[in-house]
């Protein structure tokens, strides 16, 4: 891989020594339900929702003084006539499925970093953190036209794997010529029901901004037996544009906007907010917590600070 600090300014696009340095930042929060503090996003009610590592039923047996007479196996009592108890052992790991999103979409930024390297640094975090936690870390990288799938294992090549295909498609955003996208969605949803069964860990990392109703659809119905968390990646910009005359331009075409125009720039700032608070309360309906991740301050910083309910 060419050394990207030469060939690719960073912030704009992302190198894999960069990502490794998430690994070290990968801290001070948790995807485990019982770590979950009650101000924290992932507390209270979604903390349901994260299910821990669950049980495991190991076995029937005589009912033994101090047992969880929740456990007790009804069935078997008035068969045997004899209080028997169900016995489970704690599962040893929880599979983990982290989406990226590495299409032309996010790939823009105004001030520091560009969405595209905002969800590759986020992805990084998650992965390293769940993989302390010891569960197993696969993941989903999708541009406009194509799939990456690293399955999930439990060891650290895994996900430099994962990372190392983050990169690639990251660094080849500069000139990735949009196709088919919702084709590319498709094809990947099928992907991940063949993977997805039930009690997954799912992290969404998007900017959200050209999902179809049948795609939020599908992320409701994978909340069923799932624990999906998105993170929503945008740039300032696109919640408040400048107090100020400016040419804004996507390569094709330019418009002249007069930021000092405060009825434009009120009507720009609430039309963000509506539409991000009703995507929040569409996903709410499902149990699923939204994230929201700037592309100015540390990923990791607002991360623990969203996790630790500040």
């Amino acid at each position: 891989m060419k050394n990207n600090k030469e060939t690719y300014p960073e912030k704009v696009f992302v190198s894999l020594q960069e990502l490794l340095k998430m690994e070290h930042l990968s801290r001070g929060f948790s995807f485990l339900a019982k770590k979950q503090k009650v101000r924290s996003i992932l507390g209270g009610k979604h903390a349901s929702k994260l299910r821990g590592r669950g049980l495991d039923f190991e076995e029937v047996r005589n009912y033994v003084a101090g047992d969880d007479i929740r456990n007790i196996d009804w069935k078997v009592t008035a068969r045997t006539q004899k209080t028997h108890s169900r016995v489970y052992s704690e599962e040893k790991e929880k599979p983990a499925l982290i989406i990226v999103d590495q299409s032309k979409s996010m790939f823009f930024g105004s001030q520091n970093k560009t969405k595209s390297v905002v969800a590759a640094e986020l992805a990084a975090l998650v992965a390293f953190r769940i993989q302390k936690e010891g569960d197993r870390v696969g993941g989903f990288i999708f541009t406009d036209n194509s799939v990456d799938i690293i399955y999930p294992k439990r060891n650290r090549q895994n996900i430099l794997r994962f990372l190392e295909k983050v990169v690639k498609r990251n660094n080849e955003l500069h000139n990735l010529v949009p196709q088919e996208y919702e084709q590319t969605l498709k094809q990947m949803l099928i992907k991940i029901q063949n993977i997805v069964s039930h009690d997954f860990l799912i992290v969404i990392i998007s900017d959200f901004q050209l999902y179809s109703p049948d795609i939020m659809k599908f992320m409701s119905r994978l909340s069923l037996h799932n624990d999906v968390i998105i993170a929503k990646i945008y740039d300032p910009l696109e919640q408040e544009i400048p107090k100020e005359k400016f040419i804004a331009g996507d390569g094709e075409k330019q418009l002249s906007i007069n930021g000092k125009d405060s009825d434009l720039n009120n009507k720009f700032k609430s039309t963000f907010n509506n539409d991000f608070d009703a995507f929040k309360t569409q996903m709410k309906k499902h149990k699923i917590p939204v994230l929201s991740i700037n592309t100015i301050d540390d990923v990791d910083m607002q991360l623990k600070e969203i996790m630790m309910g500040k």
